[in-house]
Formats: C-alpha cells, structure tokens, sequence
C-alpha cells in the first residue's frame, strides 16, 4: 500500500490535521500516513516548495504528497494531480508544483473533476483526501480528471552574477525552525565562480570567510577549548540541499536567538559573496 503524505500551512492547535488523517484513514485503513511539515508560514508557496522538494525523493515511488497551501479552489487556482519522477502531487495549481519539479518534466497532468462535490471552506479534507485515496488504490488519473496542458509557472529568486564573475548577489529563500538562514546560493554556482579564491560572504554587517561542510566544521579541535569558536559564532556551511547556509552554531531561536534574529536576516533579504 502506497504512503501519503501531508504538508500545509494548516499548524497544530486546530481540527485540520486530525479531520484530514482521520478521514485518510477511513478509507484506507492500513494506508500509512506521513506529516511532512504543518508549519508552513501561512500561504508561502516559495516555502512550501522548498520542503516539498527537499523532502519528497526520500519516499519510494507511488507515494501520493497532498499538499494543503493555498488550496482554495478558484478560476486561477484549480485542482490538479500531477505525476512527477514516479510521485503524485495533489494540489492547487498555485505555482508550487513548479518550483517543486523544476528539473523534472511531469508525466501527466490532470485537473480535478469529481462529481456532486461543492466547492467548500477545507477542499483538502473534501477533495483532496478522496483523490489522494484513489490514486492510493491504484486508480487511474483519468477517472478524476481531464488533462490539463499548462502549470502554473512561478520561479524562485535566482542569483545574479555581477562585477565580471566577482561577486554573486543571492536572496533569503527560507528559515528553518533553528533561525537558520537559507540563501539560494547553490554550492555548484558557487564552486563554479570561485576558482580557488578566498571570498567573503555579506549578511548585513556580518562578514564571513569560509564554508563549512558541517555546522560544528566551525570548531578547531586542535585548539583548547577557551581558544575555540562555538556556540553563539555565526558561521556558513552548505547544508543538505546544497545551498549556503547561515547558522549560529547550536542556536536556539526562542531564547538567545538564530541567525535571523541575530543576523537581522529575513525572506528575500540580500546575501552577497565577493571573491577577493
């Protein structure tokens, strides 16, 4: 039996999350049920993508992803079902399936068509979960909708390359739950403009001069331990999606603060780096 998982913005201190497995669950009794992420910022359909398309490859194939941002039907926000790299994406067509399979041409593409169902306030309990559980039964995308030729195009924020290849001028695309600060900066583009030169990385009025490949590649074991940076210096590291990232070793948002707070750092706000 295949997993479907769940991401919204919906959080955990209402009945959405519940209503939606429960009724996952009505249907597909021994069906597993997999919570990628309830905390997406309300209607971020940038952030959403991100996690989405950092999370989704780790599941087998035939996993059916219900994604519940922004799922309100309307004359520009359809339903849709995409088949994409072996998976199904159960969405709105808000642009976020897009920016999830940007490197990766669907296979089919159907808008949502089920009949005697009315528009409603939770189309992710109402429609949703009856087309994630008949794609999860091995039905075929036909018999829930007609094909649809066209996504919903949005692009993420790219970097700009100015200064003859010298400096490489990024965004803020997302905040992780330490404070973290992720750019767009992909290690490829980095390592591509780089050449072997030194280089500093611009948060504001932090200045940086190396990247690490682990949060505590900050530490120098060598040195005693009063010598050694640690917990509260800010460093930068490719993190697991191979983006630059920009950390305060062993944070903690909601007490001294992460790198957004300490940083000043916030969605799309500038990260530049200057080969030197």
């Amino acid at each position: 039996m295949p997993i479907i998982t769940l991401t919204t913005d919906f959080g955990y201190k209402d009945h959405f999350v519940g209503a939606v497995k429960g009724a996952i669950l009505s249907n597909l009794p021994d069906i597993s049920v997999v919570d990628i992420s309830h905390a997406i910022s309300p209607f971020n359909i940038q952030e959403c993508a991100y996690i989405l398309r950092n999370a989704y490859r780790s599941f087998p194939k035939g996993t059916v992803h219900i994604v519940g941002v922004d799922s309100e039907i309307s004359p520009e926000n359809e339903h849709i079902v995409v088949q994409v790299d072996g998976h199904y994406f159960v969405s709105a067509n808000s642009g976020v399936i897009s920016l999830i399979t940007s490197e990766v041409q669907p296979e089919k593409v159907v808008q949502i068509n089920l009949p005697n169902v009315e528009a409603s306030a939770f189309p992710v309990l109402h429609i949703f979960v009856q087309v994630a559980c008949h794609i999860a039964r091995g039905g075929k995308l036909e018999v829930i909708g007609r094909p649809l030729q066209s996504l919903r195009e949005l692009r993420d924020f790219e970097p700009r390359i100015t200064n003859e290849g010298k400096t490489i001028t990024g965004n803020v695309i997302y905040i992780d739950n330490y404070g973290n600060v992720v750019t767009n900066i992909q290690k490829s583009l980095f390592e591509a403009y780089r050449s072997g030169r030194d280089f500093e990385i611009i948060a504001r009025t932090t200045k940086i001069r190396q990247v690490h490949q682990s949060y505590n590649g900050i530490i120098n074991y060598n040195l005693e331990r009063n010598q050694r940076k640690g917990p509260g210096d800010a460093l930068a590291l490719f993190n697991s999606a191979g983006y630059i990232e920009l950390a305060i070793y062993k944070s903690d948002l909601n007490s001294v603060g992460g790198a957004s707070s300490l940083l000043g750092l916030n969605y799309r706000d500038t990260v530049t780096i200057n080969f030197l």
